[in-house]
């Protein structure tokens, strides 16, 4: 068997996080738009600040502490949300290519905005041909009705009503099922022939033989887009990685 793979470590992306400062609906200084993953696990690394990343799942509501160091990380259908107590920066790391950042996120918005793609995607959408200024107030709007939502998935979870967390996790799913083959498609040039490359240098070590060692290569690369505006705070993206 023969496979190569010079991406990323693992077929992880990374990006670099400055969380939204905006102060919140619910009276905190700054906090991100809560959303979920539906494929992908994701990482915080803390470099700066500190926060919260808030959790809902089934099991229930959580707060964990971000300070620099920490390292948190949650699996697919854990609702999250940030929030920024002072100058909160983090280094996401994204399972699959980076794919949380290129479509596997459903924010919590009203049941009436997931009713089909097309309706989703404006209620999300940022617009990159207007002032600065414009792009703040769409974020902060899209921002402040999901957390509205999240605030009440969240009461209805601690008040003993699985229903409508339920609802949401059925809505997601059905928005993202058109984009499942695309998906999978990055997922089999990215950490599936990540796996399989070291299923091939272990083989060929047990046959003592090291050619594979004879096409080490160096990488590096830096942000490619500087300060946009993703669903937790301004991004630096690196594409590819």
């Amino acid at each position: 068997m023969s496979a190569a793979y010079d991406g990323f470590p693992g077929a992880v992306g990374v990006s670099r996080l400055t969380v939204y400062d905006w102060p919140t609906v619910d009276e905190l200084p700054g906090g991100g738009t809560p959303h979920l993953h539906l494929t992908c696990t994701e990482g915080y690394v803390v470099t700066a600040g500190r926060g919260t990343v808030q959790t809902l799942t089934t099991t229930g509501y959580q707060e964990t502490p971000l300070e620099p160091g920490t390292v948190a990380w949650f699996t697919p259908g854990t609702i999250h949300r940030l929030t920024n107590g002072g100058g909160l920066e983090i280094t996401v790391v994204m399972q699959n290519s980076g794919l949380p950042e290129a479509g596997d996120a459903v924010l919590t918005l009203p049941q009436d905005l997931l009713t089909d793609p097309a309706t989703y995607a404006d209620a999300v959408r940022i617009p990159a041909d207007v002032p600065e200024a414009e792009q703040v107030a769409a974020a902060r709007t899209r921002r402040d009705l999901a957390t509205r939502r999240f605030l009440q998935l969240r009461q209805a979870t601690e008040n003993g009503d699985p229903r409508p967390l339920a609802a949401f996790h059925e809505a997601a799913a059905a928005l993202v099922r058109p984009r499942l083959d695309a998906w999978e498609q990055r997922w089999r040039e990215g950490a599936h022939t990540a796996a399989q490359a070291t299923r091939a240098q272990l083989d060929a070590l047990r046959a003592q033989d090291a050619h594979h060692l004879t096409g080490a290569r160096v990488t590096a690369t830096g942000p490619t887009a500087r300060g946009r505006f993703g669903m937790c705070g301004r991004l630096d993206v690196y594409p590819g990685i």
